[in-house]
């Protein structure tokens, strides 16, 4: 089997407690050939954990490197479109962390540039690729049939299961001014769509969606296809919730998000007919392997009837990087691009618009 030599662009969580883990669990694919940050420590933990690994000076070395193939942008969200125009410069494969960026507006510019583009870009929506997820499309209702669909995220921020877990490195060494430099820039790329006098809640709820909820949104879409648009939306907890409807014609799609310091994990996706609920469960992402469920109730004459996919240990991310091998071995186009990402961020914006109308408590 081919194996691809990866630099890494972002060192943070994601990186240290999936990205890496699985690239070296995947050593018959993968080669872990570069990394960088902004911080010094993390790029020499991260080179001393991957033997061989080169720590560069820059985003831009690592990317314009001729012994990297594949560059994998985990950075912060404001960073990904310049590092995919330089990764598409340097005609390098690219795997893009959601949200592939903040704004229509970015993902048509990287649209224009990709067409015709000989290397493959490949979106990191790990839950399409969850074991429960792929095989519940073989299990739905006739899409004339769904009667509703409900989606439910409640999460806690990652470091409530990590450091019960893991060892992550929470640097503190990177230069105040280049926060503060990237704070702004990613201000200013969430006002282009929640407008210049939005209020806090109104941008807090924006970033949750392009964060927590673009995982649901693009299941949702993989599964059901593009609804016709938003009927409404809400925040609330100074938009840490949100509640969106999405509009599939002859049934709404309900989805909720939650946000808090509990310390517990909840998802699911839930499509109904009058006889038949299929139910996709997911647990946290961040400790790996933990298993997802898909369970199935069927009316029957004896009464309900249940079936169950329990539990799926494959995991998710490992799933991911084995399509995205494949895409890039075989020339073939992933089901998460930048196109399918651009019908996410734009879902997104028409929910905000739909927020701008609703009354905040």
């Amino acid at each position: 089997m081919t194996v691809l030599r990866v630099g890494l662009v972002g060192l943070g969580e994601v990186a240290q407690s999936i990205h890496l883990p699985v690239l070296r669990d995947q050593r018959d694919r993968w080669q872990v050939a570069g990394v960088f940050d902004l911080s010094r420590k993390l790029m020499e933990l991260c080179a001393s954990q991957n033997p061989g690994a080169v720590a560069f000076p820059s985003a831009e070395a690592l990317i314009a490197s001729p012994d990297i193939d594949v560059v994998f942008v985990l950075s912060s969200d404001e960073t990904h479109a310049p590092l995919v125009k330089a990764a598409i410069a340097a005609k390098k494969h690219v795997l893009l962390e959601k949200p592939a960026c903040l704004t229509v507006r970015e993902l048509d510019d990287l649209i224009a540039l990709a067409r015709g583009y000989e290397r493959t870009i490949f979106v990191g929506y790990m839950r399409r690729y969850a074991g429960a997820y792929v095989a519940a499309k073989a299990e739905l209702p006739a899409f004339e049939d769904i009667t509703h669909v409900r989606i439910f995220d409640l999460i806690s921020e990652g470091r409530h299961f990590l450091s019960k877990s893991q060892n992550v490195l929470y640097p503190d060494d990177v230069d105040p001014e280049a926060l503060r430099r990237g704070a702004a820039a990613r201000l200013a790329l969430i006002r282009e769509v929640v407008g210049e006098d939005a209020p806090d809640d109104l941008i807090r709820a924006y970033r949750g969606l392009t964060a927590l909820s673009s995982h649901h949104i693009s299941a949702m879409r993989g599964l059901l296809g593009d609804p016709e648009g938003v009927v409404a939306a809400h925040r609330t907890n100074g938009g840490a919730n949100t509640a969106v409807l999405f509009d599939y014609g002859h049934f709404i799609a309900n989805y909720d998000a939650v946000v808090d310091d509990l310390g517990v994990f909840d998802a699911m996706i839930e499509v109904r007919s009058n006889t038949k609920r299929v139910r996709i469960i997911y647990d946290t992402p961040y400790i790996r392997s933990l298993p997802t469920r898909l369970e199935i109730t069927e009316a029957t004459p004896a009464g309900p009837m249940n079936r169950s996919l329990d539990p799926i240990y494959a995991d998710a991310f490992s799933n991911e990087l084995v399509a995205f091998h494949r895409h890039i071995i075989e020339g073939t186009q992933p089901l998460t691009d930048l196109e399918d990402s651009r019908r996410d961020l734009a879902l997104m914006a028409l929910a905000i618009d739909r927020m701008r109308q609703s009354a905040t408590r």
